[in-house]
């Protein structure tokens, strides 16, 4: 029996280290914010899950002072083996990374459930070995079920000792950064659009400069701290910082570091609500760009959005840009056509005049615009119009960012993979609506962050589909039943009705798609959700 206790001990420390793991994970893909976090348990009901509702329910049975020892060790050993198993074969899209930071919190999270186990342990005054073993495994189901709440207590504890080590990263980059005086830096943001504009601009510019920009979604303060210290050389001219935000000083912060000369606003609109709160509110802090940009550099706005056309630039030269030659712009694209080669069309600037003309691989007029913002840049800094035309023509398409490829079956994929958003959306499905020759399919689970606009905008983006596509596969359950109501009342409106597919993961929608879809189809990949949206 004592081997068994043991056992059965053992099997609930790993379901419990397992679990500490996998909220590591959650806390680090909401930015190690204990606000994130809790908010996040409060969407997606994690802590009322089957699972930990089982746990609860084993922990205080075995309370009870007429449950028999082996057969609470019994159900332990059960619920531990069935949690091994769950977590064990669980996929994540974005899994742990192992950082620094996550292994302190980690390591601290471990010592606060060792502390506490002492208590178990201790309060076994009689009962020998078994029952100090059967304190301990019941225990374990305690912390099992609760910890969120020791991860929650770890950060908080470790937040005095992270923010003296970011201060120091951030005195270490800002130190070398003053080191470069020559240095021009370029801030971009935007509510979308800014990951994009960051990539075509620094193959535009790189051309002519040594330029250096963010990696990946290197968008956050510590995002950049990391890219200076890091990836920094002395010989490089060019900085190009992409600046995300998710509430009202994130921008700012950012550019206090930096210093940019030179600041891209591609876009303001519904994204990220739930922490903005208003469309106002990401106005205010995408425009902290253009309030921190010194008298003598440049702001290029994005005149397609109200919220930009709207909001006065005089502290500095302003430059906007558009997709619409009535929209007021310095620059605007028009002439655009599509072919399946890419797309061509001409910048004019406010005159009328024809300032360049171009050709890309890229599709939709969301990247045509984002285009028209890099090449501005380009040209304000001096760049050979050849060397533009050429750069342009051989910029590979951003992975999951309305990039289209083609499957040796001969399925046309369009990735748009990549945190979707009401304008995106819909510029991907009219590119999905162009396609013809086949069947136009949509896979996506909506669009997330978008605050109480949420269900209103997923609603609207089931007509759009309706009206788009021959089939859609709605995946998972968080936007389904606006997506849905949308597109069958865009669809009661259709003589010929397209078909909707419900799937409840992205697995068992690919496997529907691979169905139907034969050589001559479309298939539109709209948004993926992280691992904390179900």
């Amino acid at each position: 029996m004592t081997v068994f206790a043991i056992l059965v001990a053992v099997a609930a420390l790993i379901a419990a280290l397992m679990k500490m793991k996998r909220d590591l994970m959650m806390l680090q893909q909401n930015s190690y914010r204990n606000d994130r976090f809790r908010h996040w348990m409060a969407e997606s009901k994690d802590s009322t899950s089957m699972v930990n509702l089982v746990g609860w329910v084993i922990f205080f049975l075995c309370l009870l002072a007429i449950m028999p020892h082996w057969l609470g060790m019994t159900l332990v050993g059960l619920f531990a083996s069935w949690v091994m198993l769950r977590l064990g074969t669980e996929h994540y899209k974005k899994p742990l990374v192992w950082t620094a930071r996550a292994k302190r919190i980690y390591g601290v999270t471990i010592f606060l459930v060792a502390a506490t186990l002492l208590i178990p342990i201790f309060a076994a005054t009689s009962g020998g070995v078994m029952q100090r073993f059967f304190n301990v495994a019941v225990f374990l189901v305690f912390v099992f079920c609760c910890a969120d709440a020791y991860m929650l207590a770890a950060n908080w504890l470790l937040g005095p000792v992270e923010r003296r080590i970011n201060k120091k990263y951030y005195d270490e980059a800002a130190k070398m950064l003053r080191s470069m005086p020559d240095l021009k830096v370029i801030g971009i943001t935007g509510s979308y659009g800014k990951t994009s504009t960051k990539h075509y601009l620094n193959r535009i510019l790189s051309e002519q400069f040594d330029v250096l920009m963010t990696p990946g979604n290197f968008n956050t303060t510590l995002g950049v701290i990391r890219t200076v210290r890091e990836q920094m050389k002395p010989y490089n001219e060019i900085f190009i910082a992409e600046m995300g935000a998710k509430q009202r000083g994130d921008i700012k912060e950012i550019c206090d570091l930096v210093h940019p000369q030179i600041g891209i606003i591609t876009a303001v609109g519904p994204q990220h609500l739930e922490s903005f709160g208003t469309i106002e509110n990401v106005q205010r802090t995408k425009f902290e760009l253009a309030d921190a940009l010194p008298a003598d550099g440049l702001a290029v706005v994005n005149n397609d959005f109200e919220p930009i056309a709207e909001r006065k630039v005089d502290n500095v030269e302003c430059v906007r840009y558009s997709t619409n030659p009535d929209a007021g712009a310095d620059y605007y694209a028009s002439d655009i056509q599509y072919t399946p080669q890419g797309t061509t069309f001409a910048i004019y600037d406010k005159e009328g005049e024809k300032v360049i003309d171009l050709h890309t691989r890229l599709v939709g007029s969301c990247n045509v615009s984002n285009l028209v913002a890099a090449v501005i840049v380009a040209l304000r800094l001096g760049m050979n119009k050849d060397k533009i035309r050429y750069a342009v023509e051989n910029i590979e398409q951003v992975e999951h960012r309305l990039s289209m490829k083609r499957t040796p079956a001969g399925i046309t994929i369009i990735d748009d993979a990549y945190n979707s958003n009401p304008v995106g959306s819909k510029m991907a499905l009219e590119v999905l609506s162009g396609m013809k020759g086949g069947k136009r399919i949509i896979i996506t689970p909506g669009m997330v962050e978008l605050g109480q606009n949420q269900e209103d905008l997923n609603r609207k983006f089931g007509e759009e589909i309706a009206r788009s596509v021959d089939v859609a596969i709605v995946v998972g359950e968080y936007n389904r039943k606006a997506i849905t109501e949308g597109f069958n009342a865009a669809a009661a409106m259709l003589e010929e009705k397209p078909q909707l597919i419900e799937s409840a993961t992205f697995a068992e929608a690919q496997q529907e798609m691979l169905k139907m879809a034969k050589a001559g189809d479309t298939v539109l990949y709209e948004n993926d959700l992280p691992d904390t949206f179900k």
